[in-house]
C-alpha cells in the first residue's frame, strides 16, 4: 500500500486529488495539510512513502516544503503538483529534491502515472521537461541548467513570474496570500538582486522571462 500525505492550501483541489489517487487499490491518502508548517507534523506523524505538495502555499512555499522535508527525511519522496507552468518551476522543483512535477490540470489518469513513476524510483515530468534536462547533459552542462534566475528565491520567483504575467500588486498579494507591503519588499528585491532600475524595467524583464521559458 503507497501511503500518501497531501499538502495544498485549497480544500477542493485536496479533495479532488485525494479521491483520483484512492481511485486505486493500493494507494491511501493518510492526511491532509493546508500549509508546509502544519505539513510538517503530519509528516513526521504518519511517515508516509509520498508527500504531494502545492508550490504557493501561506507562509513556507512548497519548494522550501521539499528542501525541508529531504534534509530531516532523504529517503522520502516528493511529487510536486502546481498550476505554476511547469516551464517555469520543474528543473528548480527536481533541484530541490522533489521526484516529479505534475500540472494541476492534467488529467487524473497522469497523476496516477506520475505517482506509480516516483514510487518506482524514477522522476516525472513532461516529455517538453525531459528534453530540456537531457539536452544538458548532451550538451556537457549540469543535469539541470542553472537559470540566471537562480539568484532569486522561491517566493522572489513567484511574484516575479505573476508580474510576468501582468498581475499587479494586490492581485499578487491576494494570490499568494501575502500583503501588498510583502509584495512591494519582494519586488525591490528582486529589482536589487536583477540590476534593475524600476518597476518598469523588472515588468518588462518579467514579461520576456516569461514568454522566453514559455517557448523554450
Amino acid at each position: 500500500m503507497i501511503k500518501i500525505v497531501i499538502i495544498d492550501d485549497h480544500p477542493l483541489m485536496r479533495k479532488g486529488l485525494a479521491m483520483s489517487l484512492e481511485s486505486e487499490a493500493d494507494i491511501r491518502v493518510a492526511a491532509q495539510a493546508a500549509s508546509a508548517e502544519d505539513g510538517l507534523g503530519i509528516i513526521e506523524a504518519e511517515d508516509p512513502d509520498l508527500v504531494v505538495v502545492d508550490i504557493s502555499l501561506p507562509g513556507m512555499s512548497g519548494i522550501e516544503l521539499v528542501k525541508q522535508v529531504q534534509a530531516i527525511r532523504p529517503e522520502m519522496k516528493t511529487l510536486v503538483v502546481s498550476r505554476h507552468d511547469e516551464a517555469l518551476y520543474a528543473e528548480r522543483a527536481i533541484r530541490a529534491g522533489a521526484k516529479g512535477y505534475v500540472m494541476k490540470l492534467e488529467a487524473p489518469d497522469v497523476m496516477i502515472k506520475a505517482v506509480r513513476r516516483v514510487m518506482n524510483g524514477g522522476i516525472y515530468v513532461s516529455e517538453k521537461v525531459n528534453e530540456r534536462l537531457l539536452m544538458g547533459m548532451v550538451s556537457g552542462n549540469e543535469l539541470l541548467s542553472q537559470s540566471p534566475l537562480d539568484v532569486l528565491s522561491d517566493r522572489e520567483l513567484e511574484v516575479f513570474e505573476l508580474t510576468g504575467k501582468g498581475f499587479g500588486t494586490r492581485e499578487i498579494a491576494e494570490r499568494l496570500h501575502l500583503s501588498v507591503k510583502t509584495v512591494e519588499s519582494y519586488r525591490a528585491r528582486i529589482k536589487t538582486k536583477l540590476n534593475l532600475s524600476n518597476a518598469a524595467e523588472l515588468m518588462q524583464h518579467a514579461v520576456q522571462w516569461v514568454e522566453g521559458e514559455r517557448a523554450g
